[in-house]
């Protein structure tokens, strides 16, 4: 699977760490990696950045960790998404064969966030064009939080470079950090 979840993770002495791992198809394992990964991490704020499914992901972390989210049209219910899905499937943006078993949608149902505990900390970025997830699912799962809603577009949201200083604008450090657990 493809590292569809991305991490960056700001600290006072080290202004940006990036984290970008190679995702694996067991939803669990990918978690288990980033989050063992955020752990022994010196950063002082911690900022998660996902597209689509790791967009769910960045879900999950923002409520584990109390910190800011961006989400790139993400498949905010992932479980029901990918049911359809399991068997053998190639990588979106490769040709790259995974097996997508039936406990992965359980994996997928633990980490579901219902619904976001502090609108303020998310950054959704959605585009009407998207081919693959429901631009306004995901408006409405992230009511109240900021939002960039793109006329057109697609998936990948291709012209994303476009859009990126409001991305690093929103995940600028903040006055008070996210601290780890």
């Amino acid at each position: 699977m493809t590292g569809e979840a991305l991490g960056a993770l700001s600290s006072n002495t080290n202004p940006i760490e990036w984290y970008c791992p190679q995702l694996l198809a067991s939803p669990r394992a990918s978690m288990e990696v980033v989050i063992e990964h955020i752990e022994k991490s010196k950063a002082d704020e911690i900022v998660v950045i996902g597209s689509s499914l790791g967009g769910f992901y960045a879900n999950f972390l923002a409520e584990k960790y109390g910190c800011k989210a961006v989400a790139l049209n993400p498949a905010v219910r992932a479980p029901r998404e990918l049911a359809p899905h399991v068997g053998m499937m190639t990588a979106y943006d490769s040709e790259e064969p995974f097996d997508f078993r039936p406990e992965y949608i359980d994996e997928l149902n633990a980490l579901q966030v219902k619904a976001i505990t502090n609108p303020s900390r998310y950054f959704l970025m959605a585009a009407k064009g998207d081919e693959l997830l429901d631009w306004k699912e995901m408006v409405a799962f992230y009511s109240g939080a900021h939002q960039l809603v793109l006329e057109g577009g697609d998936h990948g949201i291709s012209d994303y470079s476009k859009y990126l200083p409001q991305v690093l604008k929103f995940i600028q450090p903040s006055t008070s950090t996210h601290a780890k657990p």
